[in-house]
């Protein structure tokens, strides 16, 4: 055991456990607060803290967590680690014993002076403070930036402001590893008459992932529109997109002002609002056949650079009736979204995944979002041998502000190192000509792209300094939807006071291509493609300050070889998917006529487990001119055989299937609308009702539709269902997680942990064996028996249409005696649904009167 007298925080208890030491005593002074109190309450924040490490880390006991060595050491001498932290990675060394030890006499100068405190010093770890740590994004940094790009004087670019912000930087400590390299190609430097223009620059320029819904409508269109005019590509982040953002503006007065965005400014024919990049996370909130077949590019989000191992979490303050509709949920519901390991476990789900998107839109590039930390060049090398176009490396810098304290600090990892691991890996694989790089991390000048392109990066990603271009001011209130001016809240009043214009934007992306260009100019290259992987054109810098001065770059600095020419893999064709099956239904001329006239037609087809993803790119030709639910045809398949992974998935309304047979996981997967029907042959020697007929995961992500199997279902059913209706006659663990809308019926046996993190949406579980109260999690919802004249006709109108369609002998039998039945299901009620007429009997009927809280009861044995 040790005596720790510097626990400013869970990260440093969390550290020294990793590290096999037991901290039991820390030391505290404090104002204004009894020495018992303030045990108690570091005590609690400690170990809260740690649980969430521990969570996001998937690490269920304190005993596996010990010694486990997950975390990565930056700037921490090999000295150091080899006597504290053996065996943890550590590449790039640092501090040493004696720089640690002049660091800890200074803090406990500090808090041990001879005059007694009055109040504890702020050293500016979480806001800019003027003698506290320094931050890149300040409110200094942010005037000079807003002056440069004339924002709310109509946009007059100011040169002169521009230069004055580049030497803020100059000026400023280093503070992330680039600041400590510098370029130099050895050559002469040329005119930047010979240097490829701006445009061509802007091209590789893409913003970062950041949700509409953590950001107003205002900011999230106004950055969208100022991508695509410099020809770059916008990210939607998780959570959908208005249509409407898809058309081309031709409505545009002199004065910038458009009908169609009235609340938008500096507004032009021709601009469009679309982001060329759709985010689908792991595939939910929004994710629809629609969103995704008016796609240049599909994004998954393995995990978020900036709190990797966490999901988002939009409070629910912040889900306005529009920003409810677009993820298909309810106004004022918190949307949970779990980190996505909580899905993706393994390479083989992950190429799943990408095979889906490319079955739906095979004309969109798919890329991979991955966080920088040690060992990234492995994953990136399966994820480019999973037939992905683009890899996104994100940095530790980032986020919209939105996420807690202990989300951020001490998470993710440097961009520089994510994108030189990467970008070595690759090349050493024979692997980098098939995927592009595209990177992020705090970006905000040209010296940054230079640097990061040197590294290995083809594209580059801005993120909070887009949303300062268009009006951010630091106030560092994102997650209470008090933004002050409007950028980062869902409220009218504050969203009326945005001052952004695209235009704004626009200038800032000028001035850093042009600082591009300027600094290829200096290295004597004529574009990005000469420097582009060059990492023998950095050294490291001379540092004067202790912290920086043990680093040892040269991981950095390291040529990894010929990689070829960048341009080359940005403009190559979309990996394909090759032959499918959906290929022969669309060459069928009845289907294409039905899809052109909405007319009505039934084919029949064989299906074999290696059919993966069927049927998603028949629903992407429906939805490409007809949205998720505006088909008024008919397509009736009816296929047998084995349903390989993904059947059915991203299913849109009017393609109704019936499925002889069995089928894989992710039955169902996103769709939004039309049926899905299926049964076992007829001669097959079981009972269905007690057999597994589709695997784990079915119904994920799923916004519409309706699934009937007469048979059993794997792990986490309807995981994460927004809108769809199911009836399945037993399921395993998990049933319901996550779920955000839509209704479940189960005539069987179920799994342990059903209903985690479920927030809305209604179950029906029928209790053959009495004991389904102890299988609930009901951390979130409620049990209680059908107890409403709604939820009974939900339920049975449900049940009727499952024995209708599959002629399930178990659905029959509970009909003929409904009245015993219907007593032995239970009904899940989520806190979204409490107020609703299937879930509420004291709901008053009269219109304009709100209706009484439930009394939901929860069951003795829950």
């Amino acid at each position: 055991c040790i005596r720790l007298d510097n626990t400013q925080q869970a990260h440093t208890v969390a550290f020294l456990l990793l590290g096999n030491h037991i901290p039991t005593r820390c030391v505290l002074q404090a104002p204004d607060i009894s020495v018992a109190d303030a045990q108690k309450n570091l005590k609690k924040s400690l170990e809260k803290g740690i649980l969430k490490i521990l969570s996001k880390m998937g690490i269920s006991l304190l005993s596996c967590y010990h010694g486990a060595q997950i975390f990565e050491a930056y700037g921490l001498s090999k000295e150091v680690v080899g006597v504290a932290f053996t065996g943890s990675v550590s590449r790039i060394g640092g501090m040493d014993l004696s720089d640690l030890q002049r660091e800890a006499e200074s803090l406990w100068v500090k808090g041990f002076p001879e005059k007694a405190l009055t109040k504890l010093e702020d050293y500016g770890f979480i806001q800019s403070r003027p003698k506290g740590e320094y931050h890149a994004n300040n409110q200094t940094m942010s005037k000079l930036l807003h002056k440069a790009i004339g924002l709310g004087t109509g946009s007059k670019a100011d040169p002169s402001a521009y230069e004055a912000y580049m030497a803020h930087f100059e000026a400023a400590p280093p503070h992330v590893l680039r600041d400590c390299l510098q370029l130099d190609s050895g050559r002469s430097p040329i005119s930047i008459d010979e240097v490829e223009p701006a445009a061509e620059i802007m091209k590789r320029f893409c913003t970062g992932g950041m949700s509409l819904g953590a950001i107003s409508r205002e900011t999230h269109e106004t950055i969208a529109l100022a991508v695509n005019r410099i020809g770059g590509k916008s990210n939607s982040g998780e959570g959908g997109e208005d249509p409407i953002r898809w058309t081309v503006l031709d409505d545009a007065d002199s004065n910038g002002k458009s009908a169609s965005f009235p609340y938008l400014r500096g507004l032009q024919n021709g601009d469009t609002a679309t982001s060329k990049i759709k985010q689908v996370a792991s595939g939910r909130f929004g994710v629809t056949p629609e969103f995704l077949v008016n796609a240049d590019q599909l994004e998954i989000k393995i995990a978020q650079g900036a709190k990797p191992g966490e999901g988002g979490q939009l409070p629910g303050k912040k889900v306005s009736p529009y920003i409810a509709n677009l993820r298909r949920s309810k106004p004022g519901v918190p949307l949970i979204s779990p980190p996505p390991h909580h899905d993706i476990y393994s390479i083989e789900d992950l190429a799943q995944l990408i095979y889906d998107l490319h079955q739906i839109n095979p004309a969109a590039k798919v890329s991979v979002k991955l966080v920088a930390e040690a060992g990234i060049g492995v994953v990136a090398s399966g994820v480019a041998k999973a037939n992905a176009d683009v890899i996104q490396i994100s940095g530790h810098d980032g986020g919209t502000g939105a996420s807690p304290i202990s989300s951020i600090k001490h998470a993710g990892g440097p961009v520089e190192m994510g994108i030189a691991e990467t970008h070595q890996t690759l090349v050493r694989n024979e692997l980098r000509e098939r995927v592009m790089l595209r990177a992020d991390g705090g970006f905000r000048s040209g010296r940054d792209i230079l640097v990061s392109a040197a590294l290995g990066a083809d594209e580059f990603g801005f993120g909070t300094v887009a949303m300062i271009a268009t009006g951010c001011i630091m106030a560092r209130v994102c997650h209470t939807n008090n933004c002050p001016v409007g950028v980062a809240s869902q409220r009218e009043e504050l969203r009326a006071r945005f001052p952004g214009a695209p235009a704004d934007l626009v200038n800032f992306f000028h001035f850093v291509a042009e600082e591009v260009r300027q600094g290829l100019a200096e290295l004597g290259l004529k574009s990005l493609d000469e420097l582009i992987g060059r990492a023998d054109h950095l050294k490291q810098r001379d540092s004067p300050l202790a912290k920086t001065g043990g680093l040892d770059l040269s991981f950095l600095t390291t040529y990894a070889g010929e990689a070829g020419t960048s341009s080359i893999r940005l403009s190559q064709a979309v990996h394909s998917n090759g032959p499918v099956l959906d290929d022969e239904i669309l060459a069928d001329k009845e289907i294409q006529d039905a899809i052109r006239s909405q007319g009505t037609v039934t084919r029949s087809y064989e299906i074999f487990n290696v059919d993966r993803a069927a049927l998603g790119r028949l629903a992407g030709a429906v939805a490409k001119p007809y949205g998720d639910n505006g088909f008024k045809g008919a397509i009736n398949l009816k296929l047998t055989g084995s349903g390989g992974q993904s059947f059915g998935v991203f299913l849109a309304t009017g393609i109704n299937v019936h499925l002889t047979g069995e089928a894989n996981d992710y039955v169902g997967k996103g769709m939004a609308g039309g049926e899905i029907i299926i049964v076992p042959p007829a001669e097959s020697p079981f009972k269905a009702e007690s057999a597994s007929l589709v695997g784990n995961t079915c119904l994920y992500g799923s916004t519409g539709g309706r699934l009937f199997v007469r048979g059993r279902a794997g792990e986490r059913f309807a995981v994460r269902n927004s809108r769809a209706e199911a009836v399945v006659e037993g399921t395993g663990d998990h049933c319901c997680e996550y779920m955000t809308g839509g209704c479940v019926v189960v005539l069987g046996t179920v799994g342990r942990n059903v209903a985690a993190g479920m927030t809305g949406g209604l179950g029906y579980f029928y209790d053959e064996e009495g004991d389904f109260p102890e299988k609930v999690n009901t951390e979130i919802v409620a049990i209680q028996p059908v107890v409403t004249a709604a939820g009974e006709q939900q339920l049975k109108g449900l049940i009727q249409q499952h024995a209708d369609k599959t002629g399930s002998e178990k659905a029959k039998a509970l009909l003929a005696d409904w009245s015993a039945a219907k007593g032995r299901f239970w009904q899940i009620v989520p806190p979204a649904e409490k107020n609703t007429p299937q879930a509420n009997p004291y709901l008053s009927a009269e219109p304009g009167v709100e209706a009484a809280a439930a009394p939901v009861q929860v069951a003795a044995t829950a």
